[in-house]
């Protein structure tokens, strides 16, 4: 009798999953050249912001390229994570003109709103909480970087309601 701890829908999951990175790495050629886009595009197809072990060696085997270089990759650009996220991920800029202007302050109410510390991701999944180096912004620091949109000047009812639209957005897509 078979004692797998693996059930048939996660087995399939596996399976769709494994052929989604595959279509990913043909889509660019299996080119090496292309590992950086690979890889966003893998974490952004994963549901949880994040590129598996499992996906890192398909990538290394499939472009015939050194695991390590992978892990090099994922570990050296901030852009990328190795372990799951939620799926908006809020980084707080920590340079030295936003922590002047009170960076700390926006960490604060960041954690207050969400209900988590930095470095934590909400029970939901929905928000990660991280610290972030420049992100060029310093004119309207402190500043909150979520996705690929940059939000300045920071105050508690800004902070609130940026949770809030990012929340109802949420809602929205379902």
């Amino acid at each position: 009798m078979c004692s797998s701890k693996v059930t048939k829908d996660q087995a399939l999951e596996i399976i769709r999953r494994y052929e989604q990175v595959l279509a990913i790495i043909n889509q660019y050629g299996k080119a090496k050249e292309q590992l950086l886009s690979i890889l966003l595009d893998i974490q952004a197809t994963s549901g949880e912001n994040y590129v598996a072990e499992e996906w890192a060696e398909v990538v290394a085997c499939q472009l015939d390229v050194p695991i390590s270089k992978v892990h090099d990759v994922l570990t050296f650009y901030a852009m990328f994570s190795t372990v799951p996220r939620g799926q908006y991920v809020i980084e707080i800029c920590k340079s030295t003109p936003c922590h002047v202007t009170k960076a700390d302050a926006v960490v604060a109410m960041f954690e207050e709103a969400l209900g988590i510390k930095l470095g934590e991701t909400t029970p939901d999944n929905q928000f990660t909480l991280l610290h972030t180096s420049c992100v060029g912004a310093c004119d309207i620091g402190p500043v909150a970087k979520i996705g690929e949109e940059v939000y300045g000047n920071l105050t508690a009812a800004k902070v609130a309601e940026l949770v809030t639209s990012y929340r109802e957005a949420k809602t929205c897509q379902k």
